[in-house]
């Protein structure tokens, strides 16, 4: 995956903000999420409690891995997977990127740098194109029957 040392140092600054507030940030970033696309709350059928939960574990997978996240990619496509099974389109993971840029931004205002927000968008891609590759293989096997 591409971040580099220093991506890599921005992102872990954020990290203790992210785990003393995980409840919010996930609270943040879906209500984030259903402003920017309505259509998606449908997808998230259970418990929006703990659907943050699951999404402040990955991401405390993600953060905990920086340095090795080409260790997480057969989880991540497994992920990708299952999301094809829920209906995911690859305009979701656009839009749950720019939740997540923005849950970020209030979060940690004056110190989201220009950096700090290239330095995620550079995470959020790498994670997002692991994911993606567990559902364009799926995709295409199927076309091909």
């Amino acid at each position: 995956m591409t971040l580099n040392s220093q991506q890599i140092a921005l992102i872990q600054s954020a990290v203790p903000t992210i785990v003393a507030q995980s409840e919010a940030v996930a609270s943040a970033f879906y209500a984030q999420l259903f402003a920017l696309d309505p259509s998606l709350r449908a997808m998230f059928r259970g418990d929006m409690t703990e659907q943050g939960r699951k999404l402040m574990q990955m991401l405390g997978v993600a953060l905990s891995n920086l340095d090795k996240l080409d260790t997480l990619r057969p989880a991540l496509r497994a992920l990708g997977e299952r999301h094809l099974n829920y209906g995911v389109s690859d305009h979701h993971y656009s839009v749950v990127g720019t939740a997540l840029i923005n849950t970020l931004e209030l979060l940690l205002g004056e110190a989201f740098t220009a950096d700090t927000r290239a330095a995620w968008a550079t995470l959020y891609g790498d994670l997002t194109h692991a994911i993606k590759s567990g559902l364009y293989p799926v995709v295409t096997e199927a076309a091909a029957d």
